[in-house]
């Protein structure tokens, strides 16, 4: 019985690694639909979200399949919880990645490029970065990557802040391309909730290895 458990744990690894792929695609597909206002790839990472969308389910299926028959407990019931978690949590990645997508749409579909732009380049690599040593943490159980995850949040936030500050600047010099720069603002709040995505998955990590819950200053699970 421990050795079929042990096989679906690791097919649930392969699945999650597979959802990661897809939402960090959606990702990076969506900022480079916006950067390049390109409405055709935005539309397909828009289209692909049933893709995402149905992933998810399949996978939470599967983990409350193994609950039902398999009853794990201690290790082996964190890993099913987290991997309930972490699910979610890229489901939820993916859809900012849609809202992305519909941001550059509008953008495209506005016949106008403004003289100064907001450069979403350096956001957006870091929250990719995030997201892989994130997933790498979890399928190596790794404390410590996570928490360096965890740490990369602060710069996230930053940029973020400065994109706000940039926009508002923008929109005072060309305020005929207000609805641009509020779009740029939006881009940026949800590459920033990316973030808080992934270091959620990072807290589930360190939960998972721990058994210690690490959010809002949660103590040690039990304690």
């Amino acid at each position: 019985m421990r050795e079929h458990l042990a096989r679906e744990i690791n097919r649930l690894k392969r699945m999650i690694g597979t959802l990661a792929t897809g939402a960090e695609t959606a990702v990076r597909q969506a900022v480079e639909a916006a950067m390049q206002r390109d409405a055709e790839l935005a539309l397909a990472v828009i289209e692909n979200d049933g893709v995402l969308d149905r992933e998810e389910i399949t996978i939470e299926e599967e983990c409350l399949k193994i609950l039902a028959l398999h009853q794990p407990v201690a290790g082996d019931l964190r890993y099913i919880i987290t991997f309930l978690k972490v699910n979610g949590e890229l489901e939820r990645i993916g859809d900012l990645a849609v809202n992305i997508a519909r941001r550059a749409v509008e953008m495209a579909e506005r016949d106008e490029v403004p003289g100064e732009l907001i450069d979403f380049g350096p956001q957006v690599t870091l929250v990719r970065r995030m997201l892989k040593q994130a997933l790498d943490a979890l399928v190596a159980r790794n404390c410590l990557e996570a928490n360096e995850a965890i740490q990369l949040d602060v710069e996230v936030d930053r940029m973020n802040s400065e994109n706000f500050r940039r926009a508002l600047a923008l929109i005072a010099k060309y305020p005929g391309f207000a609805a641009t720069y509020i779009d740029a603002m939006f881009i940026s709040k949800h590459l920033e909730r990316i973030g808080d995505c992934t270091t959620n998955i990072c807290e589930d990590v360190v939960y998972l290895e721990l058994g210690k819950i690490v959010r809002h200053g949660g103590q040690t699970a039990g304690a």
